[in-house]
């Protein structure tokens, strides 16, 4: 890992908040990127593209991009980075459609041969039939372009009328919504990071939420869920697991940092659920966890990313 002056990184917005459904944890994680930032001597101001014109970008060197949801990690704001030639942290255009886009990311997996669960799109009411006959009851319905759990609902033993609320709900965020088989087994995450060797697996994280649900509640606020890290895995699971999430987040494209979420069964085989190419890094937030394992402190972790700031072009 190289040394970071920030000095020779110049003038930092840290471009946070936004006004997607995630803004509130946009603002939690854009606080402490800042706070970082200014604490090891970096020249960084606030950019709130929801309160501020593009404008006030002007003299900016470079961008760490904190911004969550739509807008934010979908190849919008990136777009405008690449647009005023602003060098940016995290993916590109491309890589952050793909990797917000929970249908596109899994077809992009299963053509290199990813492990994921088996899903379908639903559109109307006898499609919610036919998940529920196809996955017996035990399903997950979540909107496409969703994240932090927003519109995701974990069905188990439902009947085919619960399916049909959970569509609707999960309906409300107006976007392509998804079925999947509830994978039984224990939750983990892994970040995947560039400090200077390549994209490379961070120790794994198990996630360990009350009834395992690990909703917006237990993400960001709640003191009940228990994060395991590194995760009680056998040395053999951990190294196949790694090498598949290095080559899940290469396939999307994805650049400098981002974090997958997996499900482990009992009998050791595991499916990639999807990819964060904008992880948060609130004080619940499991990146900074992943690096603080490492011997990587936040605010270490914070002057890696934005030293590999760049346009994709």
């Amino acid at each position: 890992m190289k040394s970071v002056n920030v000095q020779e990184l110049g003038k930092i917005a840290v471009v946070m908040g936004g006004s997607s459904g995630e803004r509130e944890v946009s603002l939690m994680s854009g606080s402490g990127v800042l706070k970082a930032l200014q604490s090891v001597g970096a020249d960084a101001v606030k950019f709130d593209p929801a309160e501020q014109p593009l404008s006030d970008l002007a003299g900016i060197d470079r961008a760490f991009l904190i911004l969550h949801g739509k807008g934010g990690e979908d190849g919008v704001i990136q777009g405008v980075m690449e647009f005023l030639k602003i060098p940016y942290t995290g993916s590109g255009v491309q890589a952050s459609a793909i990797g917000i886009d929970k249908e596109m990311t899994k077809a992009v997996w299963e053509a290199q041969g990813i492990p994921v669960p088996r899903g379908m799109v639903l559109r109307d009411e006898a499609d919610c039939e036919e998940a529920h006959r196809r996955f017996n009851g035990n399903l997950v319905i979540k909107p496409s372009k969703e994240g932090s759990s927003l519109g995701l609902y974990k069905l188990k033993n439902a009947t085919p009328e619960e399916v049909k609320e959970a569509f609707a709900k999960s309906q409300e965020a107006g976007m392509t919504v998804l079925a999947e088989e509830y994978v039984f087994g224990r939750e983990l995450t892994v970040a995947v990071l560039d400090i200077g060797e390549g994209l490379k697996a961070f120790p794994i994280i198990e996630i360990k939420a009350p009834d395992g649900d690990y909703d917006f509640e237990h993400k960001y606020y709640s003191d009940e869920t228990v994060y395991v890290c590194p995760a009680e895995v056998s040395e053999d699971v951990t190294e196949k697991i790694k090498a598949v999430v290095e080559k899940a987040a290469l396939a999307v494209g994805a650049d400098a940092w981002s974090r997958i979420d997996v499900m482990l069964r009992d009998d050791g085989s595991f499916v990639l659920l999807e990819i964060n190419t904008a992880p948060g890094m609130t004080p619940h937030s499991l990146v900074p966890l992943a690096a603080r394992t490492c011997g990587i402190s936040y605010e270490e972790l914070v002057k890696q990313v934005a030293a590999r700031a760049s346009l994709k072009g």
